[in-house]
């Protein structure tokens, strides 16, 4: 998750340095991976002025400048651009400087037996575009000397964090400013969208067909726009965090995936076929053409948006090409829907599909924030592009998210190791969101917020009627249902104590160690253990390098050494060439030595202590010691060559 620290200031007010706001991403539990100010590697780029623009008097295609950079001394450059001219201001590199778009250290020259001694920049030279048509040409009152980066604003460092699986709330900037605002470093801005007044009924409309999949999708029309270049704030503030700017419709919804965690897809509505987008399953031998040029293949399994001719779009992963806005676009149909996260991540991983979007519905988005980001989208896009909007389509209905959690305040002490007072710990859970709905002397009752998917989200899978857990099957269903009534309570409160804990910074929380439970060391290693350890210093005694692989094959693959049964086949693979048990570690050992034969080493001799796998009972889960040597050099003057040999 990348996001500029003006960008951060839009949502929080604070004056904390860069490395205070780093220090406390980190503690709270949101990993910073690195803090980039772009304007660090601009620093030794000038405004400069352009005293004189003569003809090389060797080179038809040269120019021979004299360039003022405000530090007294008039520098001669050549230079090739074709708008280099008199009196223009441009930007000059001085000798030293490192040039990011080339990946060159200036150094003073002659060129054409005339002297060198700076170089005037093109955007790409630059790094900051593609543009190499010619150099920057900066506005008149740009001021000589001053240091580029500066003059154009770009002192904005860039921060890269990492997001646990858990923490979709935290894929927008208004989610980390309000984790930052509660642990104290600022206060949260206040954000609501203004409605905008629908003009005409929307020409589109939804139907759903898979309500598992999608409950609630909302959408609405927006007529006589005009589709150009985005602005220049909307372009820059993409292009930090490393997007590509298209178009400004398209720049919209990816600046709310952002903004707000709220991914969107506009589509253009006169290239929609009938007047309903219905979002259902796939079909056996639909396809479609992705935004990213491929052609997919849908499955029964995927949740697909289609018009009366086909499939238009991958819910929540990817649209498609052939209802893609474009600089032709008068009418937009914005879509903005809440997916089921499983079928999202299914979806993708089956059909290697990765977008932000994704990122962000696999992990869960707020379900009561679909109506404010359609109408924040809908104004931004009219006073961006112009155009009237519809009246809001919708089609299923807003999911019963609210839900309630406890926390013993004992447990903080008790579990948590930490003095946290009570007054504290419900203080902290309200700058998060929280709202207290009941409190004694022993424990607190929130209101878990929309946005937090992640707190005591499992409720429903422990319910009768739900999915049933493995641990309860054996059990009597009265007795499975106080079973998983507990197993809820437990991790909701575990939940609410590691909000607890993180705002005062979770290096805060003292180590202790664990309780010796015998003064005299046990074993360290099982009998089994003991076993497999002894089984690879045999084996890499014999000269055997000792691999570690994955205990799943290809399906076809896996069918070559013995049976391949459908109790042994993966549901969620984690690549679809990987979707069955391995039979024998033999078949792991044999694609390995394939794969250095590829890249130029045949004599390889290979060992595993692994699993193979018959069934999916304890018995049929078997560990296996296996080599293999592979290679035509003979290994004794009595045996013949072999290219293989298995033991």
């Amino acid at each position: 998750m990348k996001f500029t620290l003006s960008w951060l200031r839009d949502h929080l007010e604070t004056e904390a340095s860069v490395e205070r706001i780093a220090t406390t991403l980190s503690a709270i539990g949101l990993e910073v991976e690195s803090v980039e100010n772009r304007a660090d590697a601009l620093a030794p780029f000038r405004i400069g002025y352009v005293v004189e623009a003569v003809q090389h008097p060797n080179a038809d295609r040269l120019r021979a400048c004299k360039v003022d950079v405000g530090d007294g001394t008039i520098r001669s450059v050549v230079c090739g651009a074709p708008n280099a001219r008199t009196g223009m201001k441009a930007v000059v590199a001085l000798p030293g400087a490192y040039v990011p778009g080339t990946g060159i250290t200036l150094k003073a020259g002659e060129i054409r037996g005339v002297k060198s001694e700076a170089m005037m920049c093109s955007a790409r030279e630059l790094g900051l575009g593609q543009d190499h048509d010619g150099i920057l040409d900066l506005p008149a009152d740009a001021p000589v000397g001053e240091v580029y980066a500066k003059w154009l604003g770009m002192d904005d460092p860039v921060f890269d964090i990492g997001i646990t699986p858990n923490r979709g709330d935290a894929l927008s900037v208004r989610g980390v400013a309000r984790d930052l605002a509660a642990a104290g470093l600022g206060t949260l801005k206040p954000w609501k969208a203004e409605p905008v007044a629908g003009r005409f009924p929307s020409p589109l409309r939804w139907a759903i067909g898979d309500a598992e999949g999608c409950p609630w999708v909302l959408g609405r029309s927006v007529r006589g726009v005009r589709n150009g270049p985005s602005p220049q704030w909307l372009q820059d503030r993409l292009a930090a965090i490393g997007l590509r700017p298209i178009s400004t419709l398209v720049d919209v919804t990816n600046w709310f995936t952002f903004d707000l965690g709220r991914p969107l897809h506009v589509f253009d509505a006169r290239k929609v076929a009938g007047e309903v987008l219905t979002l259902r399953r796939g079909r056996e031998g639909e396809s479609y053409l992705a935004l990213n040029g491929k052609e997919i293949a849908v499955t029964p399994e995927d949740l697909v948006i289609a018009d009366a001719e086909g499939v238009e779009s991958l819910a929540g992963i990817m649209g498609g090409e052939h209802s893609g806005c474009d600089a032709d676009t008068t009418e937009c149909f914005i879509e903005c829907a809440l997916f089921d996260p499983v079928r999202i991540a299914l979806s993708g991983r089956r059909h290697g599909l990765h977008s932000d979007a994704r990122a962000r519905f696999e992990r869960g988005v707020d379900p009561a924030l679909l109506p404010d980001a359609l109408e924040a989208a809908t104004r931004l896009i009219q006073e961006l592009c112009g155009g009237e909007a519809s009246e809001v389509v919708a089609a299923g209905a807003e999911p019963a998210w609210r839900r309630e959690a406890s926390l013993r305040f004992e447990r903080i002490r008790g579990l948590g190791n930490s003095a946290i007072t009570a007054d504290e710990a419900v203080a902290s859970l309200e700058r998060l969101g929280f709202a207290t709905v009941a409190r004694d002397a022993e424990s607190v009752t929130v209101a878990v917020p929309s946005w937090r998917n992640d707190i005591a989200s499992s409720a429903s899978a422990y319910r009768a009627g739900g999915t049933d857990l493995d641990q309860f099957a054996a059990l009597a269903p009265e007795r499975a249902a106080l079973a998983a009534e507990g197993v809820e309570r437990i991790e909701a409160e575990c939940d609410l104590l590691e909000e607890v804990l993180r705002l005062p910074g979770l290096d805060a929380i003292p180590a202790v160690s664990l309780p010796v439970s015998s003064p005299v060391p046990l074993p360290s290693l099982t009998p089994a253990q003991s076993r497999a350890t002894l089984a690879r210093r045999v084996l890499a005694s014999r000269g055997a390098l000792d691999c570690v692989s994955f205990g799943f094959l290809a399906r076809d693959v896996a069918a070559l050494f013995g049976e391949a049964p459908e109790s042994l086949r993966l549901l969620n693979p984690i690549a679809s060439d990987l979707d069955q048990m391995r039979p024998t570690p033999v078949a792991s050992l044999l694609l390995a030595a394939g794969r250095n034969a590829a890249r130029g080493y045949p004599d390889v001799a290979l060992s595993e202590v692994g699993g193979a796998y018959r069934d999916p009972s304890p018995a049929g889960q078997l560990a296996v010691a296996a080599a293999l040597r592979a290679g035509a050099t003979p290994r004794h003057w009595s045996e013949p060559s072999r290219p293989v040999a298995v033991s």
